[in-house]
């Protein structure tokens, strides 16, 4: 008896053991399934946290190959895909536009995009921009491919095509990231950013981006046709040209490249139709008064054309604007130096004014002589001799030239040497 006893207890242990088993199992499975049900499948731009989050989860289910490929569409639709100026406003613009899509949808658009970008990527192709994180993680990793070592940017500038007159009709912008020496530094497998600025005095005219995979990057091809002719001064441009790698933004200008005028951008003149008659309003009768004087007409073919305004004219001399500009520096006030110029090739304000290498690290100006060279309608040169104290406590004597040009009746810096 006690043996069977001893029987009937374990069956009935087993048994509740095994019931026990199976609920847990039963959540378990629930558990996933739920979990899984969670997981978007789809772009929700609701704002930056969902964005996030509903890209991490279509990431997440996606092949490792296949998740940077996915990746690499996102930066490519982020850089290219968009219009918008920094990091947070790409972002929510991204968003936008594809918001509610699912990763083929995304892939095919980012095949648009680079196809009229003129960029070698494509979702098919194997991995070939490095570990891309449009959320911002720029850490360099052990074998990140953008992690590029350089010194400096260099610039090289040379006009292309033939508009029928032996004139060019475009001018070939390469950017090459350089060692201290000055020798390109050699790299491959990389997804650099490389961005252009078109400027012509001091006003940007246009942007264009594009990908430097390697230092052999074709750089990008300027057609005089997409810059338009009202909005160029003298017939020159300034470009400036930045490279971003994980570590460093590489930046370099090129100031007073000359254009085809006869190339540029000029707007359609509309169609008029030449069978219609234009009547004179003063050559209606008034039926009420049919004798009143009807005026007269002026003859299109024998009227006096409008004279243009002249451009105003500076008023102050141009050593005033760099006495001011020395000034400011010299005194910390950087935003009042920063106004006195308008110089592609000191960039934005933050760059203008960075404590390490900008002009937020001088602690002070002795200024020694300033003296004008010369002065046309809208340029002058200004040359300047003068100590600069960094705030470490050294000391610098510098010979500068100045150049500035005319900007709506002031003299703003627009280059800078020293001698």
């Amino acid at each position: 008896m006690k043996i069977k006893s001893s029987i009937n207890k374990g069956f009935i242990k087993f048994a509740t053991n095994q019931i026990k088993m199976k609920k847990f199992s039963f959540l378990l499975v629930f558990s996933l399934l739920l979990f899984t049900a969670c997981k978007k499948d789809h772009v929700d731009a609701t704002n930056t946290k969902t964005l996030q989050s509903s890209i991490n989860d279509m990431t997440s289910s996606l092949p490792t190959i296949k998740q940077i490929k996915f990746n690499e569409a996102l930066y490519i639709l982020k850089t290219f895909g968009v219009e918008a100026d920094g990091d947070i406003n790409e972002l929510k613009a991204l968003g936008k536009l594809i918001n509610g899509k699912k990763v083929p949808e995304i892939m095919s658009l980012a095949d648009e995009v680079a196809q009229k970008n003129g960029i070698e990527w494509a979702s098919t192709a194997p991995p070939s921009l490095g570990e891309m994180n449009i959320f911002g993680d720029d850490k360099a990793k052990e074998s990140d491919p953008n992690d590029v070592k350089a010194g400096s940017l260099s610039l090289i500038t040379r006009p292309t095509g033939d508009d029928g007159t032996g004139a060019p009709t475009a001018i070939q912008i390469v950017p090459r990231l350089v060692d201290a020496a000055g020798n390109p530094v050699s790299f491959t497998g990389a997804g650099l950013e490389a961005t252009l600025e078109v400027f012509s005095n001091g006003v940007r005219l246009s942007t264009a981006k594009n990908l430097m995979q390697d230092n052999n990057f074709k750089g990008f091809n300027l057609k005089f046709s997409s810059i338009p002719a009202s909005k160029v001064v003298d017939n020159k441009i300034d470009i400036t040209v930045s490279v971003k790698t994980t570590a460093k933004t590489f930046k370099m200008s090129k100031i007073g490249l000359d254009v085809n005028a006869a190339a540029l951008k000029v707007p359609a003149i509309p169609k008029t139709d030449s069978t219609a008659v234009t009547e004179q309003p003063s050559a209606v009768v008034d039926p009420n008064n049919p004798t009143a004087a009807t005026g007269t007409t002026t003859d299109p073919a024998t009227a006096t054309p409008a004279t243009p305004a002249a451009p105003k004219q500076p008023t102050a001399d141009p050593k005033n604007t760099v006495s001011k500009f020395l000034n400011s520096v010299s005194s910390q006030n950087l935003k009042a130096a920063y106004e006195t110029a308008s110089n592609p090739s000191w960039g934005s304000y933050e760059s203008f004014s960075n404590p390490t290498s900008g002009f937020g690290s001088v602690k002070n100006v002795s200024v020694k002589n300033i003296t004008t060279n010369g002065t046309s309608a809208n340029s002058a040169s200004v040359n300047a001799t003068y100590d600069v104290t960094d705030k470490s406590g050294k000391t610098t004597s510098l010979k500068v030239t100045f150049g500035l040009k005319n900007v709506n009746g002031d003299w703003k810096i627009s280059s800078y040497k020293i001698n």
